[in-house]
């Protein structure tokens, strides 16, 4: 303010002249200060400096912080550096980061001023910012990346440091999800790079090409680095771990086993980020395969490695993140929760931007899973959203698939439908999160629901008729079992339904210590061969409420066909079940479907469900939006609030906007108050 600002600068030009050049040194090395590094700076002894320090001092201008001096006030530091003119300022930042480069160490303190006064060749500043740039990449590569690109700036071509300062700014811009400017500038030096640079930039460009969902692309780009007999060891691991992950990408297994297993089995010929990209390949695998406590072994040991080996820092969430999809699968919700939380922590600790969408997208599975349609859908936008921030398209994919099911529960089939147009208009390599065997269930899932079966059938072709696609469907999502069946059964086409209850027990029996097998073979069982006592036993075991409401609907439909007034009334008792279970977690769809079957049987029940909610307005918000409203009105902030909800910061962000449009706000202030007026029960919560 400019009356702060006048009363600062009188309290300045009190001091006398040598203090004040004093106060000016002291100012360019930061507003806390060592009396070493400014006797050193300025040429003197400590002991000379005294008489000017204790002035300072005793002006209120400077005062002790520890082993340094600091400035009282962001005011007088600002103050202090405003007096010096921008020549001489750019020229003390010199002198301190030519001071403190010449000490050796980290060159991190050093680039803090080399970064405001290096000038265009300046070969001691420009090294100093390289060292910095590369120390920081793995703890902070925002940094990293505003030092090299600065460097960039600074350096010219020729430079024969030119090619590894590209390098860094590539990776760091990676890291923080600027991809379309890492490609650029990584294309951009391939084209005169000499032989013994390109390897380098080209590992750099399959990472980019596997973020940016173009897999194929990307394993491409490593076979041809790895075809090069002299390529280093380190780019070796890195380009090794680039084609497990992109054939992880594509479902293609088959094609990155040999060479998974060669890797495993001369592991001491190998970096650790070759040997974990070629666990996670067999972890797939073995589940592809049928193998599930053999996947889950792999995962454990490429964890292992991952947490006390030397793998990249943009590499290291992947293992938690395909355990936690291997939980999922099991039906082990908590163990992939903790996963996921693991994997969010690790992406928030090293700064890995470009993985931000993951962690809500595996949790929107979750949420799904528990029934909870609310938080699915709003942990997918939010996904969905940061995906289309960083341009990996194959995440905006997989939030939109998952969006598409979520409105199909919810009866909106206009919406599901607009999501998979979207989906479709695409173009990426389906997500690593579930592939294409998820997707393509759900487009079949939103076609049957639009009363084309026969279309969903030719989506699930693959499937039906490929015992390993049909094994991996199974595997990864166990509920498509009874929903295929009965789809084929629905068309007549006995082998399909067959093949499907076939593989579910193949799988129950091959891994007994996986519950959820023998729970998803009973369901099928039970539909294929109109088994009540194979469906009244899924109806109790499902892990899932949608699953376990499925099962009492198809109990529910078998009893009703079947004549006598016994098995009426129990046809009734289940569908009674089923409603009420789709309606606890708001699946529309389904609960409009059994109605229509009750009332078939002569009963109607009244919707359980509250009447519309309307579009603006208190009444609007959802169960989660008023809990999320809730702590945000006593005063937590959203990541105190996810915490709280076991959702992601993004997610309460993504719900407090839609608040704020409902109820016409524009402030945390004017929730709470409309939070104290209309609810303030939920002021009291503990």
């Amino acid at each position: 303010m400019p009356r702060a600002q006048a009363v600062t600068q009188e309290r300045l030009e009190e001091l006398s002249p040598r203090t004040r050049h004093l106060l000016q040194g002291a100012g360019i090395l930061g507003r806390s200060f060592s009396v070493q590094d400014l006797a050193e700076m300025l040429g003197e002894s400590t002991s000379g400096l005294l008489p000017m320090l204790e002035e300072a001092m005793s002006a209120g201008i400077v005062e002790p912080a520890g082993d340094e001096l600091t400035f009282r006030h962001d005011l007088l530091w600002q103050a202090v550096v405003g007096t010096i003119s921008a020549p001489v300022r750019r020229a003390l930042h010199h002198d301190a980061g030519e001071m403190l480069l010449s000490r050796g160490g980290s060159a991190v303190p050093a680039a803090a001023h080399l970064i405001h006064s290096a000038g265009r060749g300046d070969a001691s500043a420009l090294l100093g910012l390289d060292q910095a740039a590369r120390e920081v990449l793995r703890s902070s590569p925002q940094t990293a990346a505003d030092l090299a690109i600065r460097a960039l700036e600074l350096s010219d071509s020729a430079d024969p440091d030119w090619f590894g300062r590209v390098g860094t700014a590539v990776d760091a811009l990676t890291v923080i999800g600027r991809l379309s400017e890492a490609a650029d500038l990584a294309r951009t030096a391939l084209g005169r790079a000499p032989p013994f640079q390109a390897p380098r930039l080209r590992c750099a460009l399959a990472y980019i090409l596997l973020l940016s969902g173009r897999p194929a692309d990307a394993v491409s780009e490593a076979e041809s680095l790895l075809a090069q007999q002299d390529l280093p060891d380190d780019l070796r691991g890195i380009a090794e771990w680039a084609m497990f992950w992109g054939l992880i990408s594509l479902n293609d297994f088959r094609k990155g086993r040999q060479r998974a297993e060669a890797v495993l089995a001369d592991r001491e010929q190998h970096t650790d980020a070759a040997v974990v990209g070629a666990l996670l390949l067999l972890a797939r695998f073995a589940m592809v395969d049928g193998r599930v406590a053999d996947s889950f072994a792999h995962l454990r040991e490429a964890l292992r490695i991952t947490d006390s080996g030397t793998v990249e820092a943009i590499q290291r969430p992947y293992t938690r993140l395909m355990l936690s999809l291997n939980h999922r699968a099991m039906r082990q919700f908590d163990a992939a929760d903790i996963s996921i939380q693991a994997a969010e922590e690790e992406i928030k600790d090293l700064g890995l931007t470009v993985l931000a969408a993951q962690p809500a997208l595996f949790r929107s599975v979750l949420k799904l899973a528990a029934g909870r349609l609310d938080a699915a859908a709003a942990e997918a936008q939010s996904g969905r959203t940061i995906a289309e921030e960083l341009g990996t398209h194959g995440f905006i994919r997989v939030g939109l698939s998952m969006l598409a099911l979520v409105a199909m529960r919810r009866g909106d089939l206009d919406a599901a439908v607009r999501h998979i147009e979207r989906y479709q208009s695409i173009h990426a390599a389906p997500g690593m999160l579930f592939g294409s065997v998820w997707e393509r269930w759900v487009m079949a899932a939103v076609a049957e629901a639009q009363g084309d079966p026969g279309r969903a059938i030719d989506i699930l072709h693959i499937i039906y008729t490929d015992n390993e696609e049909r094994r991996w469907a199974l595997l990864t999502t166990p509920l498509t079992a009874a929903w295929m069946t009965r789809l084929a059964l629905a068309m007549a086409n006995r082998p399909y339904a067959q093949a499907i209850v076939d593989t579910a027990e193949q799988l129950a029996r091959n891994n007994p210590d996986f519950p959820v097998f023998a729970t998803t073979f009973a369901h099928a069982r039970g539909i294929f061969h109109r088994d009540p006592d194979a469906l009244a036993s899924a109806a109790v075991d499902q892990p899932e409420p949608w699953a376990r409401a499925s099962a009492a609907e198809d109990l529910g439909v078998l009893l009703a066909a079947t004549s006598g007034a016994t098995a009426s009334a129990k046809a009734v008792d289940s569908l009674d079940q089923a409603l009420e279970g789709y309606e606890r977690i708001g699946a529309l769809w389904d609960s409009a479907r059994v109605r229509a079957r009750l009332r078939a049987l002569g009963v109607r029940r009244r919707h359980w469900a509250q009447p519309q909610r309307p579009a603006f307005g208190w009444d609007s918000l959802t169960d989660t939006e008023r809990a999320v409203a809730g702590l945000i009105a006593r005063g937590m902030t959203n990541r105190q609030a996810a915490e709280r909800m076991f959702l992601s910061p993004h997610t309460v962000s993504t719900h407090l906007r839609r608040m704020f449009s409902k109820l016409d706000i524009a402030s945390r202030a004017e929730l709470a108050r409309i939070v104290a007026e209309k609810c303030p029960e939920l002021l009291k919560r503990t």
